[in-house]
């Protein structure tokens, strides 16, 4: 499916988490490069370069790294601010680290050695500016996969044979067993109404787990003993959270990869535990070569992949192992919890 434009509501867009490592880096790298670029357009003559270089590190360093580790303790208070105020928040804060680390060193080293107060606002105004636009637009960019994963879930719940087995499989029951028919359509219900909503946020995992249970009690409505779970979860951190439906579009494709193909059907096993700061997820399934729907499996992992990145950077991660008879999916995430 090609990626979706769209105009994101002013609430999506959040500050970088200086709490993941890949931001760091991201912030590191990119601030010591304009600070070369700096260097350069400053100099004369290349032999002045790394002179500068040094002269401007030596300022701006000690602000870079004051103002992450600010911002890194901060961070859960200024998640809850809208992202303007958020904005103006970091500029705040990076003018007064900027103000009293001048002061500090024109004490320690006279004012003719630091550069003067006006420059340094400049050129931190200028880093974190460009930082915060960066992150800006890598969030736009990465932004219209979460809308993809919600139209790809729909269309998976859509499919006729998923929507019209469902059915037939609920009629079935009303006469002999009315309880569980009602179950059924409510489980087909709450599927519709969180696949049809703004799923932008991070969500806990044991919301999204008990999504994927009702979606599994559809399925084994109509795959009966064919369909077999296996749960791992006595070890899951239930107030995690995790990108929404990050799990229920894997479970549809084990389902449609890996169960229906069979005609003895298989097992699933879901395993999801804390590890020190990360939270594991581990899903496999049956698996044949001969598979006819493998592309739209690799479709679904891309757009999951995108919004790991969107919302973990280098810290998400999801590795796939691939065997004679098992296909797994191992998704690695850093544990979060509601700020």
């Amino acid at each position: 499916m090609a990626s979706i434009k769209q105009n994101l509501p002013p609430n999506s867009i959040k500050l970088p988490d200086l709490r993941n490592l890949g931001v760091q880096l991201r912030v590191l790298v990119l601030a010591n490069f304009m600070a070369l670029i700096a260097a350069i357009l400053h100099s004369e003559s290349p032999q002045e370069i790394w002179q500068e270089l040094l002269q401007i590190s030596a300022a701006m360093q000690p602000v870079l790294l004051a103002s992450m580790l600010l911002l890194f303790i901060l961070h859960r208070w200024l998640a809850r601010l809208p992202y303007r105020q958020g904005v103006l928040v970091v500029f705040l804060i990076v003018f007064m680290l900027t103000s009293v680390l001048h002061l500090l060193a024109e004490g320690l080293f006279g004012t003719t050695s630091a550069p003067s107060l006006i420059r340094l606002w400049f050129f931190s105004a200028v880093v974190t500016a460009t930082l915060l636009a960066y992150f800006n637009m890598r969030s736009r960019a990465l932004s219209p996969a979460v809308t993809e994963a919600r139209l790809q879930a729909l269309q998976a719940r859509i499919r006729p044979h998923f929507l019209f087995n469902s059915i037939n499989a609920v009629l079935s029951l009303i006469r002999s067993d009315p309880h569980r028919a009602e179950t059924a359509l409510e489980d087909l219900a709450d599927l519709f109404r969180v696949l049809m909503a703004d799923n932008r946020q991070l969500v806990p995992l044991e919301g999204e787990l008990a999504l994927c249970k009702q979606y599994l009690a559809l399925e084994t409505l109509r795959l009966g003993e064919r369909l077999k779970l296996v749960w791992h979860i006595d070890h899951m951190p239930n107030e995690a959270l995790i990108p929404p439906l990050l799990l229920q579009p894997l479970l549809e494709n084990a389902v449609y990869h890996g169960i229906e193909p069979c005609h003895e059907g298989g097992e699933i096993v879901i395993d999801i535990y804390r590890k020190g700061n990360e939270v594991h997820l581990l899903l496999s399934n049956p698996y044949r070569r001969d598979g006819q729907h493998h592309t739209g499996n690799k479709m679904a992992l891309s757009n999951i992949r995108e919004r790991l990145a969107l919302h973990f950077d280098a810290e998400g991660q999801l590795r796939i192992r691939i065997t004679d008879h098992q296909y797994q999916v191992h998704i690695v995430i850093p544990y979060r919890i509601e700020p």
